[in-house]
């Protein structure tokens, strides 16, 4: 009895630690989550009366133009920029990780962009890249690179390619960090081992550092794909979705039918959608950190 009584109060006691994260999840996600799903069951306009019109919202999503093709764009840009962050991140670290002078200063000097928020980034990207005053087309000018200013932001192609330089540029040196921390918590007496046994640097990086960097290239890689797929701020501000809707996000998206076409119904239907896929994104991947031979 005394065992069940001392389990009863641990249990008691253990509730009212977990109660306020509790409270917090109740109120900020599954009541306003709640709330959502009631509102894509809505003919939800901005100001006005909303009429319950079942599950229309989401039959009209594959008809809608603009969702389907900032799908598209946006597995493009999350592909595009998960690989080019990972393949200069892995240069990078390789740099940061040496013992040559200077290498504090590279690993600031990576980092410092990740601080500035990311608004604050992409309108200092903004100013850069104008044809007539952005420093971009001084020094390519300058270094006669280019005869004439290039209008990075004027055509889909050199859009969507400043915005994964910008990206790239921002979120980098978080990425190098991680792997920095990962590739020194390493045991060096495996590489001093591997060196003793004959092994080359190939077959030390294939058969000792990619092993064990395995959970670290897991987590960097869901964190990827998941902020790639959610981005929103730096097509807002650097290209406004243009040109010709060629810069769309799914988020952009969502934010467009809610607050320029006034239809919260539909957004929120597009809401949800995406945080069903996210959630089966996050299925997928999860496992990746929980294996045992990772």
């Amino acid at each position: 009895m005394a065992v069940s009584k001392s389990t009863a109060h641990a249990g008691r006691t253990g509730a009212l630690f977990v109660a306020p994260a509790g409270l917090l999840t109740l109120v900020l996600f599954v009541i306003p989550l709640g709330i959502l799903v009631w509102m894509s069951l809505q003919d939800y306009p901005l100001l006005g009366k909303p009429t319950f019109t079942g599950f229309d919202n989401y039959l009209d999503i594959p008809g809608n133009e603009v969702f389907i093709q900032a799908i598209g764009f946006t597995l493009a840009y999350t592909v595009v920029t998960t690989v080019v962050m990972f393949l200069i991140s892995f240069v990078l670290v390789a740099i940061a990780n040496s013992r040559r002078r200077a290498t504090k200063f590279y690993r600031t000097s990576y980092f410092l962009p990740y601080v500035v928020g990311t608004a604050a980034a992409t309108l200092l990207w903004f100013v850069d890249s104008d044809p007539v005053i952005g420093v971009f087309n001084q020094v390519l000018v300058g270094l006669h690179l280019v005869d004439k200013p290039i209008a990075f932001l004027a055509s889909p192609t050199l859009a969507f390619w400043s915005i994964i330089v910008l990206v790239s540029w921002k979120f980098m040196g978080f990425q190098v960090i991680v792997l920095l921390m990962g590739l020194q918590s390493i045991p060096t007496a495996l590489f001093e081992a591997a060196r003793v046994d004959g092994a080359s640097r190939w077959q030390q990086l294939r058969f000792i550092t990619i092993p064990s960097l395995r959970p670290t290239l897991a987590l960097l890689f869901i964190l990827s794909v998941t902020g790639s797929l959610l981005a929103f701020d730096q097509f807002l501000i650097l290209t406004k979705g243009g040109p010709d809707n060629s810069t769309v996000s799914v988020v952009f998206a969502v934010y467009n039918t809610a607050f320029v076409n006034f239809d919260m119904g539909k957004a929120a239907a597009l809401s949800v959608v995406l945080l069903v896929v996210l959630l089966l994104i996050s299925a997928i991947q999860l496992p990746l950190l929980r294996r045992k031979d990772v």
